[in-house]
């Protein structure tokens, strides 16, 4: 019954989006769900951290978690990683995004064999509170006026104490609210591209106003981390304490599952029986995928999870997502980046499962 439900031929529809639905850890299948309301039930997957999180353990976490930091004023970001090493006692860590010593704000480190997902985080967009200073007082209304040609396409010179080469490049401004004025100092918010520098935006803008320079900055979001909910070093160094005096809870507050950094991009849902090829190395082809968000385009980087939404690994989608879910063969994901483990004990039970049925 099993294998009829999963070779059904399934048809596209236009304005569908592709869901998939876990029945028992026996009976799995895809469905469509209409967007529009008619037909199918909609059926929404979702990665659910809680649960997740509850269930792996604290060495697990530390080798594949990661933690939302509130980067303090004064250490470089590689500083503030070799930090969280020291306090969790751990041989590597690493930062997604850069922020100069004199930045405050959203810094994601992860841990352990989670650093492999680093590059993947290094393009999500950036938001970032700036107060940039005026040489000289302008109307509200020119001030304003003058931001607002900033939102879009713009072209930046890369400073002269950046890590990459010198050059004019261009990165996407998505939106930039002007909150206060305040004589001199301008109050603003900016939802930026990866790679924009605020220091340089700052400048450019004030070259319009007679001078402008970045008086302060803190990043409010690096990719789906919000400084709401980020931690401190020294909650960290806290929480570690009371793990090592029998209480865990704090330090699962404070390190999430790697799959929270994943909740942004598009998915990808695989079998069980899947998994341990994918963790060999192997590709992932059509006939091995549960499910597949709606969205994915061929060459869009995808991030590919278990039934139960535990990573496995990243690639790059050699299909669009009604084709993964419809098609009965063919190369459905690359993966370039694995994750999960092949020795792991949900791998090693896949494996001997896949044994058994063939």
């Amino acid at each position: 019954m099993m294998r009829e439900l999963l070779s059904e031929k399934l048809p596209i529809f236009k304005n569908a989006a592709i869901y998939v639905r876990v029945m028992s850890s026996e009976i799995r299948f895809r469905k469509i769900a209409f967007q529009n309301g008619e037909g199918a039930e909609v059926i929404v997957p979702s990665v659910d951290l809680p649960i997740i999180a509850r269930e792996r353990s604290i060495p697990a976490l530390l080798d594949m978690g990661v933690v939302p930091l509130n980067k303090p004023k004064g250490p470089t970001s590689h500083q503030v990683s070799e930090f969280v090493k020291k306090i969790l006692k751990i041989s590597k860590a690493g930062h997604a995004g850069t922020l100069d010593p004199a930045v405050t704000g959203v810094l994601p480190v992860a841990l352990g064999r989670g650093t492999r997902i680093v590059e993947w985080l290094l393009p999500e967009g950036k938001e970032y509170i700036c107060i940039m200073h005026l040489h000289k007082e302008c109307d509200e209304k020119i001030i304003r006026n003058i931001c607002s040609q900033f939102v879009g396409r713009i072209k930046q010179m890369v400073p002269r104490k950046a890590a990459v080469k010198r050059q004019i490049r261009e990165r996407n401004v998505y939106s930039l609210e002007v909150l206060e004025i305040k004589e001199k100092d301008v109050l603003f918010k900016a939802d930026v591209e990866s790679g924009t520098y605020i220091r340089t935006l700052c400048h450019d803008i004030g070259r319009k106003l007679g001078g402008g320079h970045m008086a302060e900055l803190v990043r409010s979001r690096a990719g789906p981390f919000r400084i709401e909910a980020t931690v401190t070093l020294q909650d960290l160094e806290d929480a570690m304490w009371y793990y090592e005096n029998g209480n865990e809870l704090p330090l699962r507050k404070c390190v999430l599952p790697i799959e929270s950094a994943c909740v942004n991009m598009q998915k990808v849902w695989v079998f069980d029986t899947t998994i341990p090829s994918l963790c060999h190395g192997a590709p992932l082809h059509v006939p091995g995928i549960l499910g597949v968000t709606i969205g994915i385009v061929a060459g869009s980087k995808v991030c590919v999870l278990s039934p139960t939404g535990e990573i496995v690994g990243l690639g790059i989608s050699a299909l669009s997502s009604e084709l993964l879910a419809t098609q009965p063969k063919g190369l459905g994901v690359t993966l370039q980046t694995v994750l999960k483990s092949w020795n792991s004990p949900d791998v090693a039970s896949a494996q001997k499962d896949f044994e058994n049925v063939h």
